[in-house]
């Protein structure tokens, strides 16, 4: 029994949430574990932005239980005592889907660490099932490795996605693109796959598409785009924008193509920096949009007033952008939304 057979598909993101999921930084599994404080007070800063508009839920260690509660990190914020290896939710927790009736339920994917990149990563694999026991609604358990990161949708059955991360070797090296394709659809609801070639340069997770693009609303996308032909990401952001500009969605319109310009390259004590405005985070009533300052403060304003021009009945909050990302995400890999609905 697939999801699809019961009526579920994957509600958009913008959709009214219950409440955001959050994962508590955990040093050991650090790239950097010297800047564990930096980190956390990032995902502080994440946290009690989201709380502004809506209830967070944070999943950490038993033994670290005492440590965050000391944060004090608002009314609106709940801790959840849930082991786990890292803490980016959005690839290693639930997806929620959603049915006619409004009734909730969860996709449990296989995760791997991003192909394998990071060991250990068992107790990540646990996070998903726990969430959906302790919010009680049905599970089912996909045979796919999938990170959330790596699939957008539309809410109307068009989802977004990359070539680079969703058909890599690393993640599920017996599968076909089809057999990805039908299984994908069957867990989500999707009726039409909109597949973008790569993901921005220096971006480990081997391209995931909600560093690049998203939708905006049903048949509007956003691309997040590099004028520069010396850098990398021209030639990447390029040949996506030409993929949009003749796709189509599962209604069969053509889309309304917005662009943002991309923060100037920056460095990181590893290499490049992902800087994406795109890994902005929809709430109840408001965006997280992360920025960066120095180079990119003219960028910041730039992505801050498109966004602002494109959700004009939402708050844009702002969070440093730095704070986190030297550890490999932003805002959008942090969290993982669970959609306003009836619990059975």
């Amino acid at each position: 029994m697939y999801p699809t057979d019961l009526n579920y598909t994957m509600p958009a993101e913008w959709d009214a949430h219950e409440r955001t999921f959050i994962s508590w930084p955990v040093q050991a599994s650090m790239v950097f574990p010297e800047n564990y404080e930096a980190v956390s007070a990032g995902y502080a800063e994440i946290i009690r932005a989201i709380a502004e508009f809506e209830p967070v839920s944070v999943v950490v260690n038993p033994e670290e239980l005492e440590q965050v509660q000391a944060l004090a990190l608002g009314d609106n914020v709940t801790l959840l005592s849930i082991r786990h290896n890292d803490a980016w939710l959005r690839d290693n927790g639930p997806t929620f889907v959603k049915g006619k009736d409004g009734a909730l339920a969860g996709v449990n994917w296989k995760f791997n660490a991003w192909g394998g990149k990071y060991s250990p990563w068992d107790l990540d694999d646990e996070v998903a099932p726990q969430i959906l026991e302790q919010v009680q609604i049905q599970r089912f358990d996909a045979p796919l490795v999938m990170e959330g990161g790596s699939i957008h949708t539309d809410g109307e059955g068009t989802l977004l996605t990359t070539e680079e991360c969703l058909l890599n070797k690393n993640r599920n090296p017996e599968l076909g693109r089809e057999a990805i394709e039908e299984y994908v659809r069957k867990y989500t609801g999707t009726e039409a796959i909109i597949w973008l070639k790569r993901g921005l340069s220096g971006d480990e997770t081997d391209g995931h598409v909600d560093n690049i693009a998203c939708f905006a609303a049903p048949g509007k996308v956003i691309i997040q785009v590099c004028d520069d032909p010396q850098d990398e990401n021209y030639g990447i952001t390029q040949e996506n924008l030409r993929i949009l500009e003749n796709a189509v969605d599962a209604k069969g319109r053509k889309l309304e193509i917005v662009q943002i310009q991309q923060p100037p390259h920056r460095d990181g004590e590893d290499g490049r920096l992902t800087l994406s405005y795109l890994n902005f985070y929809f709430v109840n009533g408001g965006i997280i949009l992360p920025v960066f300052g120095g180079t990119a403060t003219e960028t910041d304003l730039l992505a801050g007033q498109k966004l602002a021009e494109l959700f004009p009945d939402r708050r844009i909050r702002t969070v440093n952008g730095m704070a986190v990302i030297g550890e490999g995400g932003n805002v959008h890999c942090t969290t993982q939304q669970m959609p306003a609905g009836e619990i059975s």
